[in-house]
């Protein structure tokens, strides 16, 4: 199996590894695009910061570290996202079994370098997969044409946690589609802390139990949510109340 996570603008700080050394991560068929977009995205922090930060939307401490992200220590990726999906994921606390699920299984998908498997080091950096990068221009046009293909390499279940922004870098044709959805007083919504944290939690399922099928995904998600339905290739989780009062189950 394949579970494809959004990353999260929460990361950890710091790090003591090297320096990011593009040629150890994983998927080393995104060289290329990662290196042009670390290249433009560290430059544009170095020579206009306040137009990265206009871009970005985001405070002036973000865009430093894109600045220093060639010489700024790393961390495993599963360390550096910090967000709620990866909090209710807790990847420390896996069993033995669903550690090695994790390290094969998960990747991050991330505006800067594409796919993420939870060892490849990082620095801490801020880019959303909707950015419109100075020298690059849209992201989703920079990765679809290595991203698909690598994707489309893997002959597993691939299941689909990413958020809008980050599906649209590349398109998983079969992948499970898998959306979150609040029903309060006859009416569903998408509401985001809900989305994220059922997401980490299904992740986490998926990486003790192991997923084979859409069926598979299906039984994992009734250990988070209340109500699962299934359309094709599609598997809607449904939640009565909040996602955050849910214990964790698996």
């Amino acid at each position: 199996m394949l579970v494809l996570l959004p990353p999260s603008e929460g990361k950890a700080p710091g790090g003591r590894g090297a320096p990011l050394d593009l040629g150890r991560l994983s998927h080393p068929a995104l060289t290329p695009v990662r290196a042009r977009l670390v290249a433009a995205l560290e430059g544009a922090a170095r020579d206009d910061p306040n137009g990265l930060q206009r871009a970005l939307g985001c405070p002036a401490g973000e865009v430093a570290k894109d600045a220093v992200l060639t010489t700024s220590g790393t961390l495993p990726a599963l360390r550096r996202y910090t967000g709620v999906v990866y909090e209710a994921l807790s990847p420390a606390t896996l069993s033995p079994a669903g550690r090695r699920r994790a390290s094969t299984s998960l990747r991050v998908a991330s505006a800067l370098f594409g796919l993420l498997s939870p060892a490849d080091r990082v620095p801490a950096y801020r880019l959303s997969g909707g950015t419109s990068l100075p020298g690059v221009g849209s992201l989703a046009a920079a990765w679809r044409p290595v991203l698909e293909p690598e994707l489309a390499a893997h002959r597993g279940v691939v299941v689909d946690l990413r958020s809008g922004p980050y599906a649209a870098l590349a398109r998983v044709p079969g992948a499970v589609q898998v959306r979150v959805l609040r029903e309060a007083d006859g009416a569903r919504s998408v509401v985001s802390h809900d989305n994220k944290h059922t997401k980490g939690l299904l992740a986490r399922a998926l990486c003790e139990r192991g997923v084979r099928s859409v069926a598979d995904v299906a039984e994992a998600g009734a250990l988070v949510a209340d109500v699962v339905e299934v359309d094709g290739l599609r598997v809607d989780l449904v939640l009565h109340g909040l996602a955050t009062a849910r214990a964790r189950s698996v």
